[in-house]
């Protein structure tokens, strides 16, 4: 009984430690926000001497802040959701209908894990000049969709082949559709993967610089990540001003996570204990 407490204190020593490690950036971020650039550079590590929200307004007056953060917001939901939507239907297809080509329709899926899609960046940016998509957000939804998909369908079929068949057959027998039985009886059983899905594809559509920087050049349809590139000038850079930039442009990702974490946990850990 001592060995196992002895163990068990130790795993939370070690879980606290890791908790400290990836929570200093953040607190460092949020503490920089208050301080000055002297005060960044001279006492990175301190409590600001004053608080002070002028960095906030600075921000809010260099830039269309919120501009940024409303095209960010349509671009990540509007994303997200139809990584879910088109995920869960090829997913539900290929765990549930046992046709010859599944394996290899599943396959043509994970292809899209395997090869880099910023390789075919040429290609893409002309296929979005042919149809009119630059400098719109539906450039952004369209790619990020292209490369959430393969995760989505590999954690989502998998979570399918969990559920026991009897669930649709018993929908069957009432009378219920194959898509009103993905929609009314599997859909609310796949919450811990649906969030673990929005979850990861959230952070990485809300986080990426690399294709609005190529697809987007008007200001009004910047994002956040490359609207903040402004912030950097040649010769001098005012980190007050940035850090709080960033400290608000992680605030969706920190609410998200808080929200939908045990979703996230139980996404992770499905399939692992019977």
């Amino acid at each position: 009984m001592k060995q196992q407490k002895g163990i068990r204190i130790v795993q939370y020593v070690i879980a606290w430690l890791f908790a400290l490690v990836s929570l200093y950036p953040i607190g460092l971020m949020l503490l920089s926000s208050f301080k000055t650039n002297i005060e960044i550079f001279k006492n990175p590590m301190a409590l600001p001497q004053a608080w002070s929200l002028a960095a906030y307004r600075k921000l809010l007056e260099q830039l269309p802040y919120f501009g940024y953060f409303w095209n960010s917001v349509i671009v990540s939901v509007v994303s997200v959701a139809l990584i879910i939507a088109f995920g869960a239907l090829a997913s539900f297809y290929i765990a549930r209908f046992p046709f010859k080509w599944n394996p290899a329709l599943f396959f043509f899926f994970l292809l899209g894990m395997m090869i880099p899609i910023k390789l075919g960046i040429v290609p893409l940016f002309m296929l979005m000049k042919s149809m009119q998509l630059l400098n719109t957000q539906m450039s952004l939804v369209l790619v990020y969709t292209a490369i959430g998909l393969p995760l989505s369908v590999l954690i989502l079929t998998g979570f399918f082949k969990t559920l026991p068949k009897e669930l649709e057959e018993a929908g069957k027998i009432d009378g219920c559709s194959n898509l009103g039985i993905l929609l009314r009886i599997i859909a609310p059983l796949m919450r811990p993967a649906l969030g673990t899905v929005m979850i990861m594809n959230f952070i990485t559509v809300w986080n990426d610089f690399f294709f609005p920087l190529i697809f987007v050049q008007e200001e009004a349809r910047k994002t956040i990540p490359v609207g903040m590139l402004t912030l950097f000038s040649e010769y001098s850079t005012d980190w007050s001003v940035l850090f709080a930039g960033l400290t608000l442009s992680s605030l969706p990702m920190i609410v998200l996570f808080a929200a939908a974490s045990k979703q996230f946990m139980d996404g992770m850990t499905a399939g692992a204990v019977k």
